[in-house]
């Protein structure tokens, strides 16, 4: 008995041991389960609060509330056409906004039901979607992310933005307290954009500021950029591509892994399906089984229309932009122009078609041999040797290797892939740095440009023949000497000093005594002249080099600059004889301005482009208005258009090979130009409501047609010019129709038939023009 009372005791000690012990465990979680607890409860807000005030700067500063309410977003500045069509962007980040209403509603419940179904139930944190992220961490069954799209929103906007500089001590520590920080922060900033905005509000700011890769920041560049649409019209299917971007823009981009990204937009379409939005399987099913049907086109300024253009008015902007407070680059802004989009892809298509053709004819006439002649024709010898030293390539050689060293001539002839400019597309090739300015010196270059000349509003530039290859603009930028084109001004001040367009001279070139010698102009064809005489219109229109050198004689050379610096020009001109003959640079421009002073009843408006600038609200911060002044009076002008008509209406005119449907029922004025040895050729051509010019030439002055003929403007300029109008005229929605120029208002002082002149006299009505006169 007694050993089994001791058994038993032992057994009872044992037992009080264990209950001592399990009651000491128990005492322990149970005091660490509320110590943690305490920990949670207390010290959560209490991190929370912390990472809030940045306290003893630890976790980095936090953007402020009015930042938040008020967040910033670098936005791409857009130019837009007078009949609203986009031209393109200035951009850093191509981003541009839309608001909520300008989001299709299949693109808004794909986004919601893929990225964030609970969206309109939680206030910035989708405290399910915590313990489910918990739930697949702690069984190594890893079932998706808990971000919502607040908090997405918070870090598009704040927490991965380096340049906000929101990083602290902590943050140094490593990947992960850095990445645990700014989950913080998200949290906290998602509560307050919830606080400040409105859901729909959010998922606009959400979508306009993600990137979808292709330098396409936002969803409105990105529907563009993929599939040529705006977001109001993006459908279920192409909706389920731009949202499955979002969760790895390469590897699930259309463009660069196409397979990637077609399972990735049937998962999405099956979260659609999931959840009730897309009704039936066989919807499903057929939605499913289409493929991508991409409109791929990444935006840049060699792209779209009127690239010279933007690139042109970059300048003016920037300057505007310095002016007063804003960033081109970054601040939205909204810059409408006067160009028309449809008569600039008018001009564009005109001036392509031809100069295609003429670059084909060039390359003819010359069989082979070097375009570059000197004044004798003869090849310039060195030419591309001397022209290789202008170029970024060459100084970059001579910077690496010097510019005596034998490794600089190695590199200039080496040979490496490159994409090269034709007339029949981009080709791929092997070329040098010498090959390629061999290649692209032989090509013709042009400029057209068209404005309404009452209004002064440019309609349509194109400043060379593509953009990505030749950056120089021929329209404002480049100036060359504009031949015949400049005897308007000779004639115009004739016209306004009271000689009458039926006064007839004969065609004998005078001659001119300068310091240097005497000067005699020769004739086109190559004489002093027939001795025939013409009535001053006839001599305008056959472009008669003699008797503008007479009219430039008797009213002094002086008196034509001022009278072609009142009707717009502003490049430098010399007083001088040979002024008559075009001899000093100008832009087609100031040509083109100076020619609607004619049309506009002797008003000189200064060519205009932009109306008005918006800022990122829509707000109209700036209305630019054109610059008029009374240039001459309104007999004068018309005068002067009766002159230009002369071109197509009489005898042997510059204009007479203008396509007959054009000049019916209509009037139409202009003017060829051509230089020596056929550097440059011009046509200036004007109608009741607008002015247009063209210009076409090498390169370099040295670079030309082998013949006179070949190259004058008649055959190479003035066809740019009737393709153009021939496709405005054809165009029903635009206001430009054809018609009679407006006579003046107070009619016209002298009669304009010259049959009805026997014999007239000079202005001084003394004497009759006699050509001694002028000798």
């Amino acid at each position: 008995m007694s050993t089994s009372a001791s058994i038993l005791d032992t057994i009872k000690q044992k037992v009080n041991n264990l209950l001592l012990i399990e009651k000491d465990w128990f005492k322990k979680v149970f005091r660490w389960f509320w110590i943690t607890f305490a920990a949670i409860i207390i010290g959560f807000p209490l991190y929370i609060y912390s990472v809030s005030i940045d306290l003893f700067g630890l976790f980095g500063a936090m953007p402020s509330l009015k930042a938040i309410e008020n967040p910033e977003n670098d936005l791409s500045s857009e130019v837009i056409t007078a009949d609203g069509v986009s031209l393109g962007r200035y951009f850093r980040f191509n981003r541009s906004q839309v608001s909520y209403y300008d989001l299709s509603p299949d693109l808004v419940n794909t986004l919601i039901y893929s990225e964030d179904h609970r969206f309109y139930q939680h206030s910035g944190m989708d405290f399910v979607a915590y313990l489910r992220v918990f739930k697949g961490l702690i069984t190594l069954n890893p079932a998706g992310g808990g971000s919502t799209i607040t908090q997405q929103l918070a870090k598009n906007l704040y927490t991965q933005n380096p340049e906000l500089g929101l990083d602290g001590t902590f943050s140094k520590l490593g990947r992960y307290p850095r990445r645990v920080i700014q989950k913080t922060k998200e949290w906290i900033i998602s509560v307050y954009l919830e606080r400040n905005f409105t859901k729909e509000e959010i998922l606009a700011m959400y979508l306009n500021t993600t990137s979808f890769g292709a330098n396409a920041y936002g969803i409105k560049v990105a529907a563009e950029t993929y599939f040529n649409k705006s977001t109001d019209s993006l459908n279920i299917q192409e909706s389920a591509v731009l949202v499955g971007m979002l969760q790895a823009i390469t590897r699930f981009n259309p463009v660069l892994n196409p397979e990637n990204s077609l399972k990735k937009r049937n998962e999405v379409l099956s979260k659609l399906f999931k959840h009730g939005y897309i009704k039936t399987r066989e919807e499903y099913d057929s939605i499913k089984a289409l493929p991508i049907a991409l409109t791929y086109k990444v935006q840049n300024q060699n792209e779209g229309l009127d690239t010279y253009f933007r690139s042109v008015i970059q300048n003016d902007l920037m300057r505007w932009c310095k002016e007063n407070g804003y960033d081109l680059w970054e601040s939205g802004l909204k810059i409408y122009t006067t160009i028309d989009s449809r008569m600039q892809r008018y001009a564009e298509e005109s001036l392509t078609e031809h100069m295609r053709y003429l670059q084909n004819d060039f390359q003819k006439s010359w069989q082979g041999r070097d375009p570059w002649m000197d004044d004798n024709y003869n090849s310039i010898k060195g030419f591309l040797d001397s022209r290789v030293k202008q170029t970024d390539a060459y100084k970059s050689l001579v910077s690496r290797y010097g510019e005596k060293s034998d490794s600089l001539k190695i590199m200039l002839h080496l040979k490496k892939p490159m994409r090269v400019f034709t007339w029949n597309g981009e080709r791929d090739t092997l070329f040098s740095t010498m090959d390629s300015l061999n290649h692209y010196k032989r090509f013709l270059q042009s400029g057209f440009m068209s404005m309404d000349a009452r209004t002064g509003a440019v309609k349509a530039w194109v400043g060379g023949i593509n953009h990505k290859y030749f950056k120089y603009d021929h329209v404002r930028q480049g100036t060359r000497q504009p031949g015949s084109t400049f005897k308007a001004f000779v004639y115009g001040t004739a016209i306004e000093t009271g000689y009458n367009p039926c006064l007839r001279l004969q065609d004998i070139s005078p001659s001119f005594d300068l310091p240097s010698g005497t000067w005699r102009p020769l004739n086109a064809e190559g004489g002093y002249g027939t001795g025939e005489k013409y009535t001053l219109r006839q001599a305008m229109a056959r472009s008669i080099n003699s008797i503008t050198a007479q009219l430039i004689q008797k009213v002094d050379p002086a008196n034509v600059v001022d009278f072609a610096r009142r009707t717009g020009i502003t490049s430098p001109l010399e007083p001088v004889p040979s002024l008559c003959l075009g001899v000093n640079d100008v832009s087609l421009y100031e040509l083109v301005g100076a020619y609607s002073t004619f049309v506009n009843q002797g008003i000189h408006t200064t060519p205009y482009y932009i109306t008005h600038i918006e800022d990122k609200n829509g707000n109209v911060i700036e209305v630019f208005t054109p610059k008029t002044r009374q240039a001459m009076n309104e007999q004068t002008a018309y005068k002067m258009v009766y002159m230009l008509q002369g071109g197509v209406q009489e005898e042997g005119g510059t204009s007479r090979g203008l396509p007959k449907e054009l000049k019916i029922d209509n009037e139409i004025g202009g003017k060829t130009g051509t230089t020596d040895n056929a550097s440059d050729g011009w046509y200036m051509g004007i109608t009741k409501d607008l002015v247009s010019g063209a210009w076409v030439g090498g390169d370099e002055r040295s670079i030309h047609y082998r013949s006179w003929g070949d190259g004058q403007g008649g055959k190479t300029a003035r066809p740019i010019w009737a393709g153009f109008m021939l496709r405005v005229y054809a165009d029903p929605t635009l206001p430009y129709k054809k018609g009679p120029f407006k006579t003046p208002d107070s009619g016209i002082d002298v009669t304009l038939d010259c049959d009805q002149y026997d014999e007239v006299v000079n202005p001084d009505d003394t004497d009759t023009w006699s050509p001694d006169d002028v000798r």
